[in-house]
Formats: structure tokens, C-alpha cells, sequence
């Protein structure tokens, strides 16, 4: 088990008994009421800390808009001017997202590290393999693991001489197996929180291969203490992917859902109910498994195992809860029959 240094970002603890799930806004930054909207969403989707890109003085007024609207801690995004980390930590943010090495001297640095030194704000320094440093580049010859490992351990570095500690570092790749190196040996070499990722790793369907891929053997590893799925859509989507990933590697909360591919002895369309109930579990909370299976073969033993499922027969299904059967019910009442024994547990 790897021994972690607690942080907190705002009321989450990082501390290895938990895993955060993470998303970013996406939209523009100078649409405050569109950014406070699609916070609010992702709180409701099950977002649990939320960042936003700060690229200039007027963006800093999302921090205080959102941090009005969500209970969930904000992270300010920002890049080369330290200027703006000053104003968001004024602001209230509860993260800062920077690299020291790039927002200019050391003055500066220290500058940055005694705010949020006082004002009891985390920073997290984030080494992307598309934004490593020129010497560093020069050295490895490409954006190799060990040279993220290399940055982010630098970056840290330049933190640690200004008696700051409360640190997370993320050092993510579009490339999966340089991702879950870079990981895995800043994983040896310190006890800072992760933050995992695949970055840049494209629209939903391919996205959400290459980050359970990356994110999901991390997981598996006891790495990582906050994570986020970056893909090319609605940062909700982001969320229901994450909570899938700690669901299939035992770490998940709330629903799990089970369904079988289906074969020739299905004799009901499971694959749209597989889809339907998939869709109507997204909102609910509840610490349970959900079985949808389409035969008596593997169905019944499966739907046993679960909380609520069904075995599909001709035309019909079979419900069962907690390894009890209740009812057979006709095919287009499957789903209601479903739900509404869900609501019940």
C-alpha cells in the first residue's frame, strides 16, 4: 500500500481512502453563466471536484460565481502568469493547477507559495507530454516516462525550496503505456497525491478505452487519488466514465451494473433494455448490482447474485431480488418492473 501525504482540497481529503472523481469546464471562460450551469451539472452527475481554465483577469470572476452555485471544491487552471494565481487564491479557489517552473523567477514562485501557504490552498503541478521542457526534451529525446517523472519531480522541486508541501502532481500522456510508466515510477519516488489521466485521449468511445486502459491499471496498482476522463464531449459524460472505471476495478460507489452479450437463445430485445436501464441507472446513488441477463442458462445464477436483475424467457422475464424470485413480468414492462423495485431497496 503506498503511503500517502494528505492533502486537502477544500472540504476532500486526499489522503488514499478515497478516490475523487474530477472534471473540467469546457465551456468558453468568459461565459460566467454558462460555466456556472454546466458546474451545477456535473455536481449532479457525481463530479466531486470541478476545475476551470483561467486564462485572464476576467475569467477570475467564475471563481466566486460557481463557488456559489456547487458545494464541490474548484480548481483554477492557469498557465505562465502567476499574476492570476494570486487573484484566484484572493478570489477563493480552493486548487491551484500551475507549473513553477513557468510562471517566471523564483520571486514569483515564492510569491505564489506563500498565498497559498497561507490561505491553506493546494497546488497541483501538471507535466503533460506535450509541454515538457526544452532541456528535459533534449535529454530523454522525446516525452518518454521518465522524462514526465523527470519534470513533475522538478516542478516539485522548485515547491519544496519554498517550504511548500501541499502538493498533488499529475504527468499525463496521450500514449497509455507511457502514461502508466510515468505514473508507476513517480508512484516509487514520492508520497505527493496523484492525480491520474489519459491526456488528449479523444471522443467518447476511444476516450473511454485509453483512460480505463490507463487510469483503470493505476487504480488495480493502489495509484491515484483523484481522477479525471478527458474526452472530446459534455464533461458529464467524463463522469459516468470515471464512476464505470472504479466500478470495474472494485473501487466504485453506487450502481453496478451486469449484462450478458446475448446469443441465440435470447428470446427478448435485451440489448435495448441492456441500453435503456443503463441509461435510467445513471442517476441513482444507490450501493447496489444490477443484473440484465437474456436466457436461463447464466441468468438466473447471475441475477441471484445481484441485488435486483432479471432472466430473460420467451417473451417475458423473470425478476428477482436478493436471490429471491418475485415475479415473471411480459417484456414491455420489464424496465418500469425494474425501476420500481430498484426504488424500493
Amino acid at each position: 500500500m503506498r503511503k500517502i501525504r494528505t492533502v486537502k482540497v477544500g472540504n476532500c481529503v486526499l489522503d488514499g481512502k478515497h478516490i475523487f472523481i474530477q472534471s473540467m469546464l469546457n465551456v468558453p471562460a468568459s461565459d460566467i453563466e454558462g460555466s456556472v450551469r454546466q458546474a451545477v451539472a456535473l455536481e449532479k452527475a457525481g463530479c466531486e471536484v470541478i476545475r476551470a481554465a483561467i486564462p485572464d483577469e476576467a475569467a477570475v470572476r467564475l471563481i466566486p460565481a460557481i463557488k456559489e452555485a456547487v458545494g464541490i471544491p474548484l480548481v483554477a487552471d492557469i498557465h505562465f502568469n502567476y499574476k492570476l494565481a494570486l487573484e484566484s487564491a484572493a478570489a477563493g479557489v480552493d486548487k491551484i493547477r500551475i507549473n513553477p517552473g513557468n510562471i517566471g523567477d523564483m520571486e514569483k514562485v515564492k510569491l505564489v507559495a506563500k498565498t497559498c501557504m497561507e490561505k491553506n490552498i493546494p497546488i497541483r503541478i501538471g507535466v503533460n507530454s506535450g509541454s515538457l521542457e526544452k532541456d528535459i526534451l533534449a535529454k530523454y529525446g522525446s516525452p518518454t516516462a521518465e522524462a514526465l517523472a523527470e519534470s513533475a519531480l522538478g516542478h516539485a522541486g522548485i515547491l519544496e525550496r519554498c517550504d511548500f508541501g501541499d502538493i498533488v502532481i499529475s504527468i499525463k500522456s496521450s500514449d497509455v503505456p507511457t502514461m502508466i510508466k510515468a505514473y508507476r515510477i513517480i508512484a516509487e519516488k514520492t508520497d505527493y497525491p496523484l492525480h491520474l489521466g489519459v491526456t488528449e485521449a479523444g471522443t467518447k468511445r476511444m476516450g473511454i478505452i485509453k483512460s480505463a486502459v490507463g487510469i483503470g491499471s493505476l487504480l488495480a496498482d493502489g495509484i491515484g487519488e483523484t481522477i479525471r476522463v478527458s474526452l472530446t464531449a459534455d464533461p458529464c459524460e467524463e463522469i459516468y466514465a470515471a464512476k464505470d472505471i472504479l466500478s470495474a476495478v472494485g473501487k466504485g460507489r453506487g450502481v453496478r451494473f451486469v449484462s450478458c452479450p446475448t446469443c441465440g437463445r435470447t428470446k427478448i430485445d435485451l440489448i435495448s433494455l441492456a441500453e435503456k436501464t443503463e441509461k435510467a441507472l445513471q442517476g441513482i446513488n444507490k450501493d447496489i448490482t444490477v443484473a440484465i441477463m437474456g436466457c436461463v442458462v447464466n441468468g438466473p445464477g447471475e441475477a441471484r447474485e445481484a441485488d435486483i436483475g432479471i432472466a430473460g424467457g420467451d417473451g417475458c422475464a423473470v425478476l428477482f431480488r436478493k436471490g429471491e424470485i418475485i415475479r415473471k413480468v411480459p417484456e414491455n414492462e420489464i424496465l418500469p418492473a425494474l425501476m420500481e423495485e430498484i426504488e424500493k431497496l
